[in-house]
């Protein structure tokens, strides 16, 4: 069976952080996808329209456009990527991608402990935004790691869904007040959270999610409770 692909002209283009950007894009009616799913996007042009990326999309199911929030790599301090999102940088309201139909296995199923590092987070958004329109948002908890302050995406939105104590960000590499300075380890997991018995939704670079996932399971949480990309 061919995959189905849709050719969606970018809306607008947005800066959200430093090296992270938002792309806004028209949404085909038939389109269908879970908050916290990703698919795979191609930038319509000669030598990038057959690279396949995976994105998650940010938008949630009511709106009217599907939104992509994506760090940049740029190649020459990234040699390992491929150039992709360095091209999405370059690109501006009436370029061209193509987005295939959605997938994943990150899906809210009850409130739990949310644990991101870096871009990680994109996942976890169009689920706070959805939780947030339906007013279920409560009961959950962020932990949310970066490099430094610069680096938090969509801060003040963040903040505005969570309260004080269920909101944790931490800064490994610049000490700011009012913000946690330490790696999301073992110890301080087992000094954040007292209840094993909820959902946790992990997502990070794939090292830091099997770290988090075996501090959790040294904790005693039962695999079945610990959410993340497979």
């Amino acid at each position: 069976m061919v995959e189905k692909e849709h050719k969606l002209i970018i809306l607008a283009v947005r800066i959200v952080t430093h090296n992270v950007r938002r792309f806004i894009l028209e949404k085909p009616k038939e389109y269908v996808f879970i908050p916290g799913q990703a698919t795979e996007v191609s930038i319509n042009k000669p030598g990038f329209n057959d690279k396949k990326h995976p994105f998650t999309i940010t938008s949630v199911k009511r709106d009217k456009i599907l939104e992509f929030t994506i760090k940049i790599y740029p190649v020459e301090k990234h040699q390992d990527h491929e150039g992709v999102t360095e091209e999405l940088s370059k690109l501006k309201a009436g370029d061209e991608l193509i987005v295939r139909e959605a997938w994943g296995t990150i899906h809210y199923e009850q409130p739990g402990v949310f644990i991101a590092g870096g871009a990680g987070i994109t996942p976890f958004i169009a689920i706070f935004r959805d939780l947030a329109n339906n007013k279920k948002l409560t009961g959950n908890k962020l932990i949310y790691t970066n490099k430094t302050r610069r680096d938090i995406i969509l801060e003040q939105e963040l903040r505005a869904y969570f309260k004080e104590d269920d909101l944790i960000l931490t800064l490994t590499q610049e000490l700011v007040e009012g913000y946690e300075t330490r790696r999301v380890d073992e110890q301080f997991l087992r000094e954040k959270i007292f209840n094993l018995n909820q959902n946790f939704y992990v997502c990070g670079k794939r090292t830091m999610v099997n770290e988090v996932r075996e501090y959790l399971a040294n904790m005693g949480v039962v695999k079945e409770k610990i959410i993340y990309e497979k």
